[in-house]
């Protein structure tokens, strides 16, 4: 009898490590939201809980999603691929109908081959569900704030010995058609609102009093964003996981205005990127190029998953507590549609100073997005031809190059691709881009042979 208690006693010792030593993710993805907020350089929109996180764990000032396109951009978060490696060009739902390769492995199927419990609440806008298949779609009861909050907090206080990974992906602060859906019902009212009078109007959009209103209302939107995330690591710290879990705070893709949202200018990729691991070092700010093909990489390094294929990627745990990483200079992206009828393919560098674009179908207009074209924003271009230091004429109509100087033009609003002084640069962004798109089989690149 005293030896099997000895026994039960030595087991329960073995155990007891594994639990404490338990490696949980929380990914948590904003809808449409630019670098907009305390922390990230715009503090016209107060953002405490997405300030506390940055002093908690490392603010990437250089991030970039590899799309601007809700659906693109999630698939590329959540298998480590490019989009034109995934499959994933445009948008999943409706008559888009756009959905990822089945042969690829997502982090959900990866981790869940892995024992770990996977769950989803909010937005998902990926597809299959045989590529996407979490365990649990964890239902709140509509698309509210707070029955998201409650739900995910119940997931994470359940007991089970297995960790876990969770994607909250939160709707805010997406256009609800036109607006932002501020005066909705199920809307946590913001404790501040936004003055169209002082804010900030991004350079790239002309500064009309109908432009004022549309940011103000985005801001509102981000502001009831901010609290839903607040509560959310509250719920974390409520079940006793705050030790064990990896979080990640990001965005799939720029503010939904034009000149950001579906483009590959920084107003469109250039986003928030916070990550806050078990024991690292906060408040740091990291001038490291790291780009959503990352995020893959560093939770399977983080949760010790095998990757399922070889992903371009590179995690980012190493370089959390660094301020700098030499080696992480340059990003790419990848854009092919958004809406079906919006085919646009664009591949781009963007290095520490410079970006190019390579605008594949350039003799066709840049198309607008849905959302946008019946915004105000949007609506006061069309009135006026005007939208901050482009035309519109010149946004619609692109050359198949663009060169820009993004350190001394950080708007992008000069195109230096055909100057004569930037011909080597040119030739030289181009060899480089060029050589990424044959290392990760774009079959775009079969036009040019």
């Amino acid at each position: 009898m005293m030896r099997s208690f000895s026994i039960a006693l030595w087991l329960l010792a073995l155990s007891a490590p594994a639990l404490a030593a338990q490696k949980n993710v929380l990914l948590i993805i904003a809808d449409d939201m630019g670098l907009d907020g305390g922390c990230f350089g715009n503090d016209a929109v107060n953002t405490p809980n997405l300030d506390r996180l940055a002093g908690e764990g490392t603010r990437f000032a250089n991030a970039f999603a590899t799309v601007a396109s809700c659906s693109p951009s999630r698939a590329v978060l959540l298998t480590g691929l490019y989009t034109h490696q995934n499959g994933q060009y445009g948008l999943q739902h409706a008559d888009h109908n756009q959905v990822t390769r089945p042969e690829v492995q997502s982090l959900p199927k990866v981790l869940g081959a892995s024992g770990y419990r996977t769950a989803i609440v909010g937005k998902n806008h990926v597809g299959p569900q045989s590529v996407y298949n979490y365990e649990t779609v964890l239902k709140p009861g509509g698309r509210g704030n707070a029955g998201m909050v409650r739900v995910a907090g119940e997931f994470m206080t359940t007991k089970d010995e297995r960790p876990f990974f969770l994607l909250v992906g939160f709707h805010e602060p997406h256009r609800a058609k036109v607006g932002f859906g501020n005066e909705a019902k199920n809307a946590a009212k913001p404790t501040r609102t936004y003055d169209p009078a002082t804010l900030k109007v991004p350079p790239f959009l002309p500064d009309t009093p109908e432009v004022r209103a549309d940011v103000a209302d985005y801001y509102t939107a981000i502001d009831r964003l901010d609290q839903a995330v607040g509560d959310l690591l509250a719920e974390l710290d409520k079940a006793g996981r705050r030790d064990e879990t990896l979080v990640i705070f990001t965005s799939d893709n720029g503010m939904p205005f034009p000149g950001a949202k579906t483009n590959v200018y920084d107003a469109a990729i250039r986003l928030p990127m916070l990550v806050r691991a078990p024991g690292s070092k906060g408040g740091v700010v990291s001038r490291a190029m790291v780009s959503w093909i990352d995020v893959a990489p560093t939770v399977l390094e983080f949760t010790g998953a095998k990757p399922p294929q070889n992903l371009p990627g590179q995690s980012l745990l190493p370089v959390l507590a660094q301020e700098d990483a030499a080696d992480r200079d340059a990003v790419y992206a990848s854009h092919v549609f958004h809406e079906i009828t919006m085919y646009y393919p664009m591949r781009a560098i963007r290095t520490r100073t410079h970006k190019l674009i390579w605008n594949l179908a350039a003799p066709l207009p840049y198309p607008i997005a849905g959302d946008i074209s019946k915004s105000p924003s949007w609506q006061t271009i069309v009135k006026t031809g005007a939208m901050g230091g482009r035309t519109r004429e010149s946004y619609l109509h692109r050359p198949e190059f663009e060169l820009y100087d993004v350190e001394n033009d950080p708007h992008e609003l000069k195109n230096l691709a055909g100057e004569p002084s930037q011909a080597k640069l040119l030739e030289e962004l181009k060899s480089r881009l060029m050589k990424k798109l044959k290392e990760t089989n774009d079959p775009w690149l079969a036009a040019e042979e």
